[in-house]
């Protein structure tokens, strides 16, 4: 009767004297459910302060977190349990399926009252409700940037999955605070050194938005750059989709694989070009980084003899980029510097391979040493990787005799 007619003061006397919290009328109904059909405030303080239990339904099978739905009173009972959890009472649940303190929490996304929840220290912060979610997961899925920093900082476990599949980083992504959300998880990355926790890329993250700073941190705790995140893109794909030239650059120096592609074909270079469009400065340094790294690397190729009057054979071709040399033997004329390199060959080089059908072979190009000597070789890949051969050469001797200068 206390309940219903709004009388906190007397209901106080009652529980100082010894009432039963929980007793029930004929239908069930507590205290609890009775103040809250009538939408007084001030008793649902006083019986969440007292101890009253929070987890009782009574016989239509209503909790009082329904009941106040249904009343339209979600607000003022919302505010007089945080009221009551920030003063340091938390609400006692004798069935967390029905109310738990951490669920609510999260589902108001009030701080300070998670703050002193988790300092009471009574919270599973992994418990997950009848449908698999998990606090962190509802803070996510409403868009509390705050709260949910504050649960993956103190250990929720993002990884879960509920009963359709998704985690907590799944569900960040459906609100329009995606980016704080990917902020919060990049931070934590960084400080916890948590790679790719729950399907979240700390290094795909940080190369999407150019942070450099960021990647080489990654980096130097042993990310991997050529891992691929849940759509198949690296974050050398994601850097060149996004414009990034210094990121690609960066990538690239620590080993990202420039050649791979994902299931729908895109390559990093394909995606720059969509980004900014052809022959942009991106495209350059993605091209530039693909030629350096192969004339570098070195790779097999065939080597026509006696100006395309013989018959080609097998020779690893690569460069020093030091000296610029050319290699493809151990003795001198077969280190060599590049006066001139292009796609094709040249007129005399045709006339001699006439007979035999493959003057104009893909993936033929010509190299001329600074003694003019004349050699073709034929790459695999056609003329796609003719082009990358040419462009490496020429990068790497002009980079080898602006080094020798500037020494000089």
């Amino acid at each position: 009767m206390a309940a219903r007619l709004g009388l906190s003061a007397a209901l106080q006397f009652l529980i100082d004297s010894g009432c039963d919290l929980n007793s029930k009328t004929d239908s069930g109904d507590t205290a609890l459910t009775v103040c809250t059909k009538y939408k007084h405030e001030q008793c649902l303080g006083v019986l969440t302060r007292a101890g009253a239990d929070f987890g009782l339904v009574n016989v239509p099978g209503q909790s009082f977190s329904s009941i106040a739905i249904s009343n339209r009173w979600s607000l003022g009972f919302q505010q007089a349990v945080l009221d009551a959890i920030k003063a340091g009472k938390i609400p006692r649940s004798s069935n967390v399926s029905i109310f738990s303190p951490l669920m609510f929490v999260a589902q108001a996304g009030d701080v300070q009252a998670l703050k002193a929840l988790l300092g009471s220290g009574e919270v599973n912060l992994d418990y997950q409700d009848d449908n698999g979610f998990s606090a962190v997961m509802v803070a996510a899925l409403k868009g509390h940037v705050e709260t949910f920093r504050m649960l993956v900082y103190v250990g929720a476990d993002v990884k879960l999955l509920n009963k359709s599949g998704e985690s907590a980083i799944t569900l960040s992504e459906l609100n329009q605070n995606r980016n704080l959300f990917e902020k919060v998880m990049l931070e934590f990355a960084l400080e916890k050194g948590n790679c790719n926790a729950g399907g979240f890329y700390a290094l795909h993250c940080a190369a999407r938005h150019g942070v450099l700073d960021a990647v080489k941190l990654l980096m130097s705790r042993g990310y991997d750059v050529n891992v691929p995140d849940g759509d198949g893109y690296t974050p050398l794909m994601l850097a060149a989709r996004e414009g990034h030239g210094s990121m690609c650059e960066l990538l690239i120096s620590h080993g990202a694989n420039c050649y791979f592609k994902n299931a729908k074909g895109e390559t990093a270079l394909s995606l720059a070009r969509k980004a900014v469009g052809p022959k942009n400065d991106l495209e350059c340094v993605i091209f530039d980084s693909l030629a350096r790294s192969l004339v570098l690397d070195g790779s097999s190729v065939m080597k026509h003899t006696k100006g395309g009057i013989g018959n080609p054979h097998g020779k690893q071709l690569k460069m020093v980029g030091s000296t610029g040399l050319l290699q493809w033997g151990k003795s001198s004329k077969r280190n060599v510097m590049c006066r001139e390199v292009e796609v094709g060959r040249s007129q005399a080089f045709e006339r001699n391979r006439r007979g035999k059908g493959d003057a104009n072979e893909p993936g033929l190009f010509r190299v001329v040493s600074s003694k003019n000597k004349e050699v073709h070789f034929v790459c695999e890949g056609g003329l796609e990787m003719a082009e990358v051969w040419v462009r490496g050469i020429k990068l790497v001797t002009r980079e080898a005799v602006f080094g020798n200068q500037k020494d000089r």
